[in-house]
Formats: structure tokens, C-alpha cells, sequence
């Protein structure tokens, strides 16, 4: 009778361990077969998106490379074309830097960025700089680690403002080898921006503060139908104006002080006062 219970308790054992054992061969046939769908499905997306770049390393550059200059765009858009302000008015917790600006009262101003466009290609070369050097430097380093032969002469690079468009261009040549010899001497990049077309705005409102001291902003959006220009006038006599694409959301804003009134003289009393 003993043995009887003994040798259920052992069949009862070896049946839990048979369960148990089930269980982890479940588990990891589970687990093989998770894996195994995931490489299936993100493989061929990594692979074929290397062998994108081993075809087009300009691609690679652009990847790496473009969220910077977006950044680096909005930066410079919302402090009057510069990165690092010197001349600015403090606005919404920003300093928007005057492109035109004179200390005295019942004067025109002064244009203070006579090159804006150079002045903000300038910028936001300097700004992206650092990036590109890092962005140069893995793409060679991804290239080795696929075996190639990597031979990189970094070149001068060049940032131009065009029409719905920041370009960036690179002098520089990569060649690789592996197997075979391939030279790439085209590092182009593209990112869609009107900065170019808010920049001639401003130039345009610029001309006219400095002729008259103040412009019409409602020319500029019955012309411009997808564009909205605020000017905020503040106290000291500055004016900040702020242009936005309705289309993209895209902005720019500066600064102005042109023909300021001192505090409780109006430009009525001014022309009296000149009269007499």
C-alpha cells in the first residue's frame, strides 16, 4: 500500500516536471517565433535603407544633418536673423534683434544689416557648423564598418538662401572602395523653407521705415495672400514686426525704432512745435 502511494506521489512529480518543461518549450518557441516576425519586418527596412545610402551617401549627409538647420532656421527667424542678438529688444521672452534702429527721436532709422540675406547665411553656417563635421565623420566611420575602403577630403561648405528652399552644399569627396572604386563629389541638401521669401519682406518694411518712419502692412497682405504681418508698437518707440506663413506656420520677426516721439509727445505737437 505504501509503495502504491509512493509511486503515485512520483508519477504525480514527473508529470509536474513534464508540465513545467511544456511550459519553458512554449515560452521560447514564443519567443522565436516574436523574434523572428520583429527581423522579418525590420531587417529588410535597415538593410535596404543602408543600400539607399551606399548608392547615395548625399542622402545619408541629409538625414543627419537637416534637423539641425531646421532648428537652427527657427532660431535665427525668431530673433531677427541672428543667432546670438547684439543689438536687440526683448520680446516675448526673446531678444529680436533690430534691423533698423536710431537712438534719437524724430528720426528716420538706420539699416543696421545692409546684407541680411549674407548675414543669415552666415549664421546659420556657423550654427551647423559642428554638425556637419560630426555628420561626415559617421558617415565614414558606417562605411568601414561594411567593409569599404574609405578615403574623405571635407571641403568648404556653403549655405544659400533660395526661393522655398535652404541649400547647403558641401566641397568635399568621398571614395570608397570595395571591390570596385566609386568617387562622390556632390554633397547637396535641400530643406524646404521660405525664409528667403519673409527675408525680402522684411527688407521691403525695412525701406520703408527707414523713408518714412513706418510702413503699411496691409499692402504687403493684399499682395501676398498667404501672408499675416503684425506690428507691435511698444512705448520707447519700438516696433517689432512679426511675418508668417499661413501655409507653414514659417515666421520672422525683427526689430525697429524710426521717427520715436519722446513719452506724451505726439506727432502732432512735434509738427506744431517745428512750425513755431
Amino acid at each position: 500500500m505504501k509503495n502504491m502511494k509512493k509511486r503515485k506521489r512520483n508519477v504525480g512529480n514527473l508529470l509536474k516536471q513534464k508540465k513545467g518543461q511544456v511550459t519553458i518549450f512554449i515560452i521560447v518557441a514564443v519567443v522565436i517565433v516574436v523574434l523572428s516576425v520583429l527581423i522579418y519586418m525590420f531587417y529588410p527596412k535597415i538593410k535596404g535603407n543602408f543600400s539607399f545610402y551606399e548608392k547615395n551617401p548625399s542622402a545619408f549627409i541629409h538625414d543627419c544633418l537637416e534637423k539641425e538647420i531646421k532648428d537652427s532656421a527657427i532660431r535665427i527667424s525668431e530673433q531677427g536673423g541672428s543667432i546670438s542678438p547684439e543689438h536687440y529688444f526683448i520680446y516675448d521672452d526673446k531678444r529680436v534683434e533690430y534691423l533698423c534702429y536710431n537712438e534719437e527721436y524724430y528720426l528716420t532709422c538706420v539699416v543696421q544689416q545692409p546684407m541680411l540675406y549674407n548675414h543669415i547665411e552666415s549664421e546659420i553656417k556657423e550654427n551647423i557648423k559642428e554638425k556637419a563635421k560630426t555628420c561626415f565623420e559617421d558617415l565614414e566611420n558606417t562605411y568601414k564598418g561594411k567593409g569599404y575602403a574609405v578615403d574623405l577630403k571635407q571641403g568648404e561648405m556653403n549655405v544659400e538662401l533660395i526661393p522655398k528652399k535652404i541649400a547647403i552644399s558641401f566641397n568635399s569627396t568621398l571614395t570608397l572602395t570595395k571591390g570596385k572604386t566609386e568617387t562622390y563629389k556632390s554633397f547637396n541638401i535641400f530643406v524646404k523653407n521660405n525664409l528667403y521669401e519673409l527675408v525680402s519682406i522684411a527688407n521691403s518694411i525695412v525701406e520703408w521705415e527707414t523713408t518714412y518712419g513706418d510702413s503699411e502692412t496691409t499692402t504687403y497682405m493684399n499682395n501676398y495672400h498667404d501672408l499675416k504681418v503684425e506690428k507691435k508698437k511698444h512705448t520707447d518707440g519700438t516696433t517689432i514686426y512679426i511675418l508668417t506663413d499661413s501655409n507653414t506656420g514659417n515666421k520672422f520677426q525683427f526689430a525697429s525704432r524710426s521717427l520715436a516721439w519722446p513719452p506724451g509727445y505726439g506727432a502732432s505737437e512735434v509738427y506744431v512745435s517745428q512750425l513755431t
